[in-house]
């Protein structure tokens, strides 16, 4: 027996709405998935938090700065510019340049976020760093609702490194180069594992090309920091503009 069209569009939005289901018990799974490697991020906070100190920014700047912007890489380069003038056209282009990433995992992100309503849409947007966008990358791909992790993963990321940040303020000096322990590959060994071991498609693989082949361009002919802008930009251009058809997924 066959099914009819009408039916199998149906089916199929089912499927559409379990896959962008963002439900509180979703959530509460993605925070506790992502506790294990919260812990390095409390490491690399308490680093923050002891390197701000050393640069002559207060507490409360600290844990402000840490709580609304919540990207390290970016929160370091931003220490390296601070003083008492602060020079905020260069500040403001090389954080953009740091966390140009997150337009590619915006874009990989809005087949499933589109269901949601702008309000949600853009609050889950708030916490997406690379760990929790690589695993509800994985999960979404297997055809396992992600956005959870993203919210749920997002939030317990952000909890350690406000943690993380308030430590380095006070006992600091207990870490005080995670870099000489080699932490700083934890999270890019981590994202590299789950974009491996993620599905594979076409619409994926031609993206990450895109990606990694402007970057690599703007590497080598454009002036310092220019591939992360370059090489998200193509990308997540492209991830906009080829939008995934649903047999893809």
């Amino acid at each position: 027996m066959t099914r009819s069209p009408h039916e199998g569009g149906c089916a199929l939005s089912t499927v559409e709405k379990h896959l962008s289901r963002l439900a509180w018990s979703d959530v509460w799974a993605g925070f506790k998935q992502l506790l294990p490697i919260s812990l390095f991020v409390v490491v690399f906070g308490v680093a923050f938090g002891l390197a701000a100190a050393q640069t002559g920014l207060g507490d409360a700047a600290t844990l402000l700065m840490s709580a609304l912007v919540f990207a390290g890489a970016s929160q370091f380069a931003a220490l390296e510019l601070w003083g008492e003038q602060v020079p905020l056209v260069p500040l403001i282009i090389t954080v953009f340049a740091i966390n140009a990433r997150h337009l590619l995992m915006g874009a990989t992100l809005y087949p499933w976020l589109r269901e949601l309503p702008t309000a949600r849409r853009y609050g889950v947007m708030l916490v997406v760093s690379d760990a929790n966008w690589a695993m509800a990358m994985q999960a979404l791909n297997a055809g396992k609702p992600g956005l959870g992790l993203v919210l749920g993963g997002g939030i317990a990321l952000w909890s350690a490194w406000c943690l993380g940040s308030w430590l380095g303020l006070h006992f600091g000096n207990a870490i005080h180069d995670p870099v000489s322990l080699g932490l700083d590959m934890v999270m890019g060994c981590f994202l590299l594992a789950m974009v491996l071991g993620g599905h594979k498609s076409l619409r994926m693989l031609m993206i990450w090309i895109v990606a990694a082949g402007s970057s690599l361009l703007a590497y080598w002919y454009l002036p310092e920091n220019s591939h992360v802008v370059v090489g998200a930009l193509a990308g997540g251009i492209l991830g906009v503009v080829w939008m995934e058809n649903k047999h893809e997924r």
